[in-house]
């Protein structure tokens, strides 16, 4: 059985990729990611951490997250 904080991941994937993929420039902040796919700060952490990992989201110097660079994937 998915816990709600799984649950919560698996539903917002596929927004959260859809987005980035459609705005490639898209560059948001924590914060602003939980506001606009309504994600619990638990829930954030993990969806951005699997994106991070997956080579499909970076980490900016000021915490934010964009898509990764084509040839760093």
């Amino acid at each position: 059985m998915m816990s709600i904080e799984q649950r919560s991941v698996a539903e917002s994937l596929p927004l959260v990729l859809a987005e980035y993929l459609e705005m490639p420039g898209l560059i948001l902040t924590k914060p602003q990611v939980q506001r606009l796919w309504r994600l619990d700060p638990a829930a954030c952490d993990v969806l951005l951490d699997e994106l991070v990992a997956a080579d499909f989201l970076v980490k900016t110097p000021d915490a934010a997250y964009g898509r990764a660079e084509p040839s760093s994937r």
